[in-house]
């Protein structure tokens, strides 16, 4: 399973969550017909909200996962952040219209017909999304990408936002009216805090954010861990969809002829590449210790 490639796994994640979310969105739709519930329909606007993002995400992720090419030479991996972008937008909107909706119920509350369907609806929701959260789990596991574990994240709170409005349809059944509206607006929250994480998450992306620190550090005790190697400094790593860059300098004994000074920066080359699971781009520069500047015996060196 760990030698499928990281087109298959993304593309397995988006087509399984597409028809997992088809199955809600369907459900949820005769739910809020037959019950009138605000907190239903904000459930079924997460769930069209979710299988727009889900399917923008697949066709992004096509152009995305293609290799690099004369006009883009480096990939076309953050077409991933943009297509992160695209879904921040489109729940921030549905958000927005929502809360309009819960506070135009709460002044005007009704009663809800049919709310057992709601319950049962909610359940069989619950249940798909678990489907959903553990074959994310699953490719976020494999291939580390952005796009899919940002869906993750988001599909784990969905696991909140279901039970939410499953309670909230149960207390509305039971006489509290003003349940259902305070959920729909509590859910509008959630979709205007979820859109402001992704918006961030692809930002960061978008903007060649560094590696995460300890990511940071095993590259830095990789390379300082080779025999030759005397000092590693000027690191700088970003991500571009399944393609991790880095750039490090190495400190060499000056003797080392050029083709042996070569080699080692092959051979660290090789174990920063054996440590990382997904694709990675090396850049070295090879110092001569000569020329560095000797920094004073109280002075520390930055590591990164």
């Amino acid at each position: 399973m760990h030698n499928r490639s990281y087109e298959f796994w993304v593309k397995t994640s988006s087509i399984v969550t597409m028809v997992m979310v088809s199955l809600m969105i369907g459900a949820k739709t005769w739910a809020w017909l037959a019950s009138g519930s605000a907190s239903m329909l904000g459930s079924l606007t997460d769930s069209l909200m979710d299988i727009t993002a889900t399917a923008m995400s697949f066709l992004v992720l096509g152009y995305a996962l293609r290799p690099a090419d004369d006009d883009h030479r480096f990939g076309h991996g953050k077409a991933e952040a943009l297509a992160g972008l695209g879904q921040a937008a489109f729940i921030a909107g549905s958000g927005c219209l929502l809360a309009f909706h819960g506070i135009e119920r709460l002044f005007n509350p009704i009663q809800l017909s049919h709310s057992l369907l709601g319950v049962w609806v909610s359940i069989f929701a619950i249940a798909c999304t678990l489907v959903i959260v553990f074959v994310q789990n699953k490719v976020v596991k494999y291939t580390d990408s952005i796009a899919i574990k940002a869906d993750s994240v988001h599909y784990k709170g969905d696991l909140i936002l279901n039970a939410a409005v499953l309670l909230a349809i149960l207390l509305a059944y039971y006489g509290v009216l003003y349940a259902d509206p305070i959920f729909a607006i509590g859910v509008a929250g959630y979709l205007l805090y979820n859109s402001w994480d992704i918006a961030r998450d692809s930002a960061d992306h978008l903007m060649d954010k560094e590696l995460p620190d300890d990511e940071k550090q095993s590259i830095f005790d990789i390379a300082r861990a080779h025999a030759d190697v005397h000092g590693v400094h000027d690191i700088r790593t970003r991500q571009g969809g399944k393609v991790k860059f880095i750039q490090m300098h190495l400190e060499l004994d000056d003797h080392l002829s050029l083709i042996r000074a070569h080699n080692v920066a092959d051979e660290v080359e090789a174990m920063l590449k054996e440590r990382f699971e997904s694709e990675v781009d090396i850049l070295i520069h090879l110092d001569p210790l000569s020329v560095l500047v000797k920094p004073s015996p109280t002075h520390k060196i930055d590591k990164s």
